[in-house]
């Protein structure tokens, strides 16, 4: 297979300073004061300067290299802050790199946003037309699969509805259903399943792997580990703007889930608001066992997750659910409160806390995080992945000095054997 996209060390340098970091005021006394050769007036005595002052460079990327082939499928993994969207960037053309060079071979759309290219003002109908010309294609090319693009998106009914009334569901739904049908030669998608629900997540998933199947490549970026797994063949990752490992998509996740493991384990994780639009959001989980926050635990433990959140308006049930994850990448258990019959609180809240009681830990010895997502509605979701991280070390459970082997499988079961002779 032919080479589609060369990245040959490139590097993307940002400038870092105070200007903007007070008032305007401040601004102008600042560099004024710098222009004269005069310290900074607002610096406080015994304060000095750092890095990320005037005049210094953040490297959001530092010499990365790679290569991806016609027809295949690269994931593009790292924790927050570690460059991908950076690089996407760049490759979609959206910014140019400090230094190094990209040569790219075909066509491409990209989707790093929700609603990139969209005008809110616009209805869904004009906005198709709008992005399927900024991604390049022809009027005849977008009538040609408009329908298919419409029925895709789900919002048939709100097709000629200005977009800046959709919910932030139903603008991504439209916005990869129109990058995904206008047959780009590479397809750059970042992030995209995490707003929607678990039908168009799969719906998601299904269409990038029919994209590849006719020969065309697809660079994907997730936190969502297990779509990862299922749509990639080969991986790339990156930490602090550095690329630490590529090669098969399994290994690649297993290095990745790996630095994780490494972090100091912590019983809570305070979460940022999330600066996407979300009407209930989470402020901290934390790991319960026998009622005690720690992150170190034994197999039988009882466990619990709890979730601190709060919303706009008042909220009778908050839709919860977790997904845990071996060291590995696999997925292992996961549950939700979506079906209960009843709801979670007597009253309407905007604040409260969630417990999630597992019961007996299941878990055989080993490394494992947590991942959360929390809602309102199925369509609008705060999703956290890789949140906490804990570890389950080995214990004596039967009581005869036999550990149970974490080789045979991720699970250890309590099951009582009966035996009874045959007639």
């Amino acid at each position: 297979m032919s080479t589609v996209i060369s990245v040959e060390n490139v590097s993307k340098a940002y400038r870092l300073g105070q200007i903007g970091g007070g008032t305007l005021k401040e601004d102008v006394a600042r560099w004024w004061a710098k222009l004269r050769g005069r310290p900074d007036p607002f610096l406080k005595i015994g304060e000095e300067h750092h890095a990320r002052h005037m005049g210094e460079q953040f490297w959001a990327l530092d010499n990365v290299s790679f290569e991806v082939k016609q027809g295949e499928v690269l994931g593009i993994i790292g924790r927050n802050g570690a460059g991908k969207s950076t690089l996407l960037k760049i490759l979609s053309q959206v910014t140019t790199p400090t230094s190094g060079q990209i040569k790219i071979k075909g066509r491409i759309a990209s989707l790093l946003e929700v609603g990139t290219g969209f005008n809110p003002e616009m209805t869904g109908r004009e906005n198709i037309f709008l992005n399927g010309a900024i991604l390049g294609m022809t009027k005849a090319e977008i009538r040609k699969n408009f329908d298919e693009i419409v029925a895709f998106s789900g919002v048939e009914e709100f097709i000629d509805t200005p977009v800046k009334r959709y919910s932030s569901g139903m603008y991504v739904r439209l916005a990869f259903a129109v990058a995904a049908h206008l047959e780009p030669e590479i397809l750059i998608v970042d992030e995209v399943l995490a707003v929607g629900d678990a039908e168009f997540q799969k719906k998601c998933i299904g269409k990038m792997q029919d994209v590849a199947g006719h020969g065309r490549t697809i660079l994907f970026v997730s936190h969502n580990i297990g779509a990862v797994r299922t749509l990639c063949s080969t991986g790339i990752l990156l930490k602090n703007g550095k690329l630490e490992i590529s090669g098969p998509i399994d290994d690649i996740i297993g290095a990745y889930m790996d630095s994780g493991v490494q972090q100091a384990n912590s019983h809570t994780v305070i979460i940022p608001k999330p600066p996407k639009r979300c009407t209930v959001w989470m402020e901290s989980v934390s790991i319960l066992c026998n009622g005690n926050r720690k992150s170190t635990l034994e197999i039988g433990d009882k466990l619990c997750l709890e979730v601190k959140f709060r919303s706009y308006d008042p909220i009778q049930r908050p839709i919860i659910g977790y997904l845990i994850r071996s060291s590995r990448g696999e997925d292992l258990v996961n549950a939700n409160n979506y079906f209960l019959p009843s709801p979670d609180y007597p009253t309407p809240v905007t604040d409260g806390t969630i417990v999630c009681d597992l019961g007996d830990l299941p878990l055989m010895s080993g490394s494992y995080s947590v991942s959360f997502w929390l809602c309102r509605n199925p369509h609008e979701q705060h999703h956290v992945e890789d949140v906490l991280h804990f570890t389950v070390e080995e214990k004596n459970i039967w009581g005869t000095d036999a550990l149970p082997n974490k080789s045979l499988g991720g699970l250890w079961w309590p099951t009582q054997f009966r035996f009874s002779a045959n007639d």
